[in-house]
């Protein structure tokens, strides 16, 4: 499913989902995972359980330029030390950049034998950092979350256009610390109205709303949880955006 000739230098913005599960993967799913995609920049973003076979419909493990990490908790990370050995025994490539926070290299390094370098070149990024990879500017806010947790805007450097991706957060973080103009927000829709305020995660209703007072102009629901109404969180978060809301499934990609 690699598409080389959209994937030239003049090749939109986009992003597509490898895994929408929140905590643990569906059956036949996998947990939070996306490739962004513009100017010829392949970032992965996110790689949790299940993502790492997904990622091979969309690009090869030779034009992935980095790797983005939000936060240590194992449904966003633990196919790293997967990849790192695919890139070390398989194709025998190194220097690959990681962005991801301390606590997340802390877990990552512990979690191989030998350590993560020479295989990857770790970043760490904390609140208000911005790094630019290839053509896409990265920037981090950190969200409501028990770990450090950061969600992420990514602009293509050309045009302006803007994703935004939350992360996990509670109600007490907005993408409106990203400012105006963003195009496309991936939100996490956890929990439903009733529990609201029962875990550290937000709910389609308050994404809705988020996004909404925000400007956002495409809201995409993510961190489903397995076996919730993902229908009802769509009807919920169109509620309160005021416009049609789109869900995350894997392979879905949303170019802007």
């Amino acid at each position: 499913m690699t598409d080389p000739v959209a994937m030239g230098p003049d090749a939109p913005l986009r992003i597509t989902v490898l895994g929408c599960s929140g905590t643990f993967a569906a059956v036949d799913g996998a947990c939070s995972g996306y490739l962004v995609q513009g100017r010829g920049t392949t970032v992965w973003l996110d790689a949790g359980p299940g993502t790492l076979a997904n990622v091979q419909r969309h690009t090869t493990f030779a034009d992935i330029d980095a790797v983005v990490i939000s936060h240590c908790h194992p449904d966003h990370w633990t196919e790293l030390p997967v990849l790192r050995n695919v890139l070390k025994y398989v194709i025998h490539r190194s220097g690959v950049p990681v962005h991801g926070t301390a606590e997340t290299l802390a877990m990552a390094e512990a979690a191989t034998h030998d350590g993560l370098a020479p295989t990857f070149d770790w970043h760490v990024i904390s609140d208000h950092a911005t790094t630019d990879i290839g053509a896409l500017r990265f920037t981090f806010s950190r969200t409501d979350h028990p770990v450090e947790t950061l969600a992420v805007r990514i602009e293509d450097t050309t045009t302006g256009e803007a994703i935004a991706y939350s992360s996990d957060t509670g109600p007490a973080w907005s993408v409106s610390s990203f400012g105006a103009d963003i195009d496309l927000f991936v939100c996490e829709a956890t929990l439903t109205t009733d529990e609201e305020g029962l875990a550290p995660h937000i709910s389609a209703r308050e994404a809705g709303a988020m996004a909404a007072a925000s400007g956002v102009r495409r809201l995409v629901l993510t961190h489903h949880w397995p076996g919730g109404d993902v229908e009802a969180q769509r009807v919920a978060a169109e509620a309160t955006f005021g416009r049609p809301v789109e869900l995350a499934t894997i392979n879905e990609r949303f170019t802007l």
